[in-house]
């Protein structure tokens, strides 16, 4: 099963690196860059994003993504445009009533973002409580992750916010269970809100990789190499 990489929201293709160099699969994985984070420009809409990053993995047909990443594979696994998914800290998606809030967060980060640039708003955003076991990792595999944040266009960033973030997410909660022979979940064991969501969500297999929050591809990446491995040998 030939496999494409999808980052998440500030990351991109070498968030990957180390998860690839513990790669347990036959077929190497290819590694994409989303819209706005080197993967040409953010479009107008969340489905037309779906349809470039769709262009981007032709030929692949498992997708294995990342928080942001992985809400765009199970877009792109719902949808039809992709025939399976493992995702990596996902959210399904959120009910209208809750959309106009989400739109004021994800636009004050946008504002941010805008007004003083990547290295403030990266300051203010890895401070959130969703990043703190990040803290475990060495500083030297944590500031490499940040250089390579800082070269993003703040401009493309607030754009994915706008376009790509929940608040524009179509609510995909009620089109899982369709789907679920060919999604398999994955969670850090430490990302208790994920681990939640993940367990109330109809699947192949759900596993969580010890020792990691939010993003195992920086935690916990030879965990997460082989736990892939074996979500993608669940999936039908």
């Amino acid at each position: 099963m030939k496999a494409a990489l999808i980052h998440g929201f500030g990351g991109d293709p070498h968030a990957w690196d180390d998860v690839v160099a513990a790669w347990q699969l036959p077929d190497a994985p290819r590694a994409i860059a989303l819209p706005g984070h080197g993967g040409g420009p953010v479009l107008d809409t969340w489905d037309t994003n779906l349809d470039a990053v769709a262009a981007a993995i032709t030929g692949c047909d498992c997708v294995i993504g990342y928080s942001l990443g992985a809400r765009v594979a199970l877009g792109l696994v719902v949808s039809g445009r992709c025939a399976h998914g493992v995702l990596i800290g996902v959210n399904p998606g959120i009910p209208d009533d809750m959309r106009a809030d989400r739109a004021q967060v994800d636009a004050a980060w946008a504002r941010l973002l805008r007004s003083e640039g990547v290295a403030a708003f990266d300051d203010a955003w890895t401070k959130q409580a969703l990043f703190a076991t990040q803290q475990r990792v060495p500083e030297a595999k944590r500031a490499a992750r940040r250089a390579r944040r800082l070269q993003h266009d703040p401009e493309q960033l607030a754009r994915s916010l706008e376009v790509m973030g929940l608040a524009a997410m179509p609510d995909y909660w009620s089109q899982v269970a369709p789907h679920r022979d060919r999604i398999a979940l994955i969670a850090g064991a430490d990302d208790a809100k994920y681990v939640a969501i993940a367990a109330g969500l109809p699947c192949a297999s759900f596993e969580t990789i010890a020792d990691s929050g939010h993003d195992p591809t920086l935690e916990q990446p030879e965990a997460l190499a082989a736990a892939i491995a074996r979500g993608v040998a669940a999936l039908r």
